[in-house]
């Protein structure tokens, strides 16, 4: 079936068409132009919705804060500089950049290689002694795939809603003195178990590979969370969160709610109730929206008001005026 991008454009340059060949502008039908400006307005910002529009989740537990978003699609390989705990230094590498074999790079920050020995959009991570029928002998030697054993295999990529990627990847550190071993990393290890730990020159690292981060200048602190319920049932009726925003740069420290329906829109972001931990319930989930062009579909429906009230407007004193004659 067609879809938007052909869609949208065919309208698009109907309505142009039409205007350039076969309207003449007149003030009895200035309403008519308005409307259709309205209207291109609004197929052009829904054009710039599909391109620019970045959604992202934040979660945050109550008494705590967080300064990072988090990718519903997207993954990156990190490896931290932990040698002093207070303070990280992360290099962030996207899994586009690993996802093709043999890939080596090299990042200023880092004083060893990163090269790509396997990569699996969608991988099952089995422990051998789970199996019953032989496994192939997998080529990591350091980390939880050393440890646990694990054997992966390749999974065709799902898009079924609920059910989420297993990005997976087998990567090797190599150093001026040679390699420094081959890992196991995937996009559900910090879920399950500790950090990937090792040493260097005298300096801690972790490598991971996480849903993608995206760092803000500021902090959101959950300061309380409710919700209810409807009556009989475990179906939630609403939520809401009273969160605190510290910007340091700005000097800015101020509480408001977030609840549903009515959103916080800060710094060009625009903060969403989305869900909660049933589990704890003491955990909140924001749906994070940048829209750069998120006024454009309000200027188009204002056009198109402003159309319609002139047109029907001009329409209805010039039917006045002759019905007095």
């Amino acid at each position: 079936m067609p879809g938007g991008y052909l869609i949208g454009p065919l309208l698009l340059i109907n309505l142009i068409a039409a205007h350039t060949t076969r309207f003449v502008f007149k003030w009895n039908r200035a309403g008519i132009f308005i409307i259709h400006l309205g209207l291109i307005f609004l197929l052009l910002g829904q054009l710039i919705t599909q391109l620019l529009q970045e959604e992202n989740y934040m979660w945050v537990k109550e008494g705590e804060s967080a300064n990072y978003l988090e990718s519903h699609h997207y993954d990156e390989l990190v490896i931290k500089d932990v040698t002093h705990r207070k303070i990280e230094g992360v290099v962030s590498i996207p899994i586009d950049l690993i996802d093709k074999r043999p890939t080596s790079l090299q990042h200023p920050r880092l004083p060893f290689r990163v090269e790509t020995k396997a990569f699996y959009p969608n991988a099952a991570i089995i422990q051998r002694s789970n199996l019953k029928e032989k496994s192939p002998q997998m080529i990591f030697n350091r980390g939880l795939g050393r440890e646990k054993d694990y054997v992966v295999w390749d999974r065709p990529m799902t898009y079924i809603q609920d059910e989420r990627n297993v990005t997976t990847a087998i990567v090797e550190l190599v150093g001026s003195g040679g390699s420094l071993g081959i890992w196991l990393v995937s996009n559900v290890f910090d879920e399950q178990f500790s950090p990937q730990y090792f040493s260097f020159e005298e300096r801690e690292y972790e490598i991971a590979l996480r849903i993608k981060r995206t760092y803000l200048p500021y902090k959101v602190e959950l300061i309380d969370f409710s919700h209810d319920r409807y009556m009989g049932t475990d179906i939630p009726k609403n939520f809401s969160s009273k969160v605190r925003i510290i910007n340091r740069e700005s000097t800015e420290d101020r509480q408001t709610l977030i609840y549903m329906n009515h959103p916080l829109r800060y710094k060009g972001r625009t903060f969403y109730q989305a869900a909660f931990d049933q589990q704890t319930e003491k955990s909140s989930m924001f749906q994070v929206v940048n829209n750069p062009g998120w006024l454009i579909p309000y200027i188009s429906c204002g056009m198109i008001a402003i159309g319609l009230i002139y047109q029907f407007g001009y329409r209805f004193i010039r039917f006045s005026g002759n019905k007095n004659r």
